[in-house]
């Protein structure tokens, strides 16, 4: 049976309840939950932990975000840390969030329209990628990308990274922006920045 799914107008308002393959298949308004995973390595760098979506999905083989999903009908935001034990096995206290705002999400692939109104957190830990107990319905494999080679990839300096990975065949792999899954409005990019925000102090921070 499919997932039942919460469905708003443009402007946050709740109007209905809809299956999901109806709300992608009508472009509907639908609410998910984005957590993007942060720490600090030994010598103070910080870094993001991405996971490689697997084969078998959307954007198959593409670097994404750390846990993402979408919430159920009769759901709220606060019951989006399901979506980090689900795929990345760790157990979150929302309290432990540290919230960005909301980012609105829209891409089309053939008959599938995806609108998304999207959650967005960053959770901090230093728990090492091999202890990660995550999904291997859906994650490939996670990486390890210190922020500061992903700016200076994103920016177009260098062309390529060598992360740590667990997963996928190596302790290392290359990545190059066409590994990372697109976006027109460069949201990974606003990540590193706050990302950088949050590790230099800033509480204020918003997508």
């Amino acid at each position: 049976m499919s997932e039942l799914f919460d469905i708003y107008d443009e402007a946050l308002n709740h109007i209905g309840v809809k299956r999901r393959d109806a709300v992608h298949r009508d472009g509907d308004w639908h609410q998910v939950f984005h957590c993007w995973v942060i720490g600090r390595e030994a010598d103070g760098d910080p870094f993001l932990v991405l996971q490689k979506r697997r084969d078998c999905l959307d954007y198959p083989n593409k670097i994404d975000i750390s846990a993402a999903g979408h919430l159920q009908a009769g759901e709220s935001v606060r019951d989006g840390p399901r979506e980090i034990e689900e795929e990345l096995g760790l157990q979150v206290a929302f309290e432990d969030l540290i919230p960005l705002g909301r980012r609105i999400g829209i891409n089309k692939l053939g008959d599938f329209v995806d609108c998304q109104i999207c959650n967005v957190f960053l959770y901090e830990t230093d728990k090492p990628l091999e202890d990660y107990a995550y999904s291997s319905d859906e994650i490939a494999g996670l990486v390890k990308l210190r922020i500061a080679d992903a700016t200076r990839l994103f920016s177009g300096e260098i062309g390529r990274v060598i992360v740590p990975a667990v997963g996928l065949g190596s302790a290392e792999i290359a990545l190059t922006r066409n590994d990372f899954i697109p976006s027109v409005d460069n949201y990974i990019e606003k990540i590193l920045i706050l990302a950088q925000r949050y590790f230099a102090g800033e509480k204020e921070l918003w997508i």
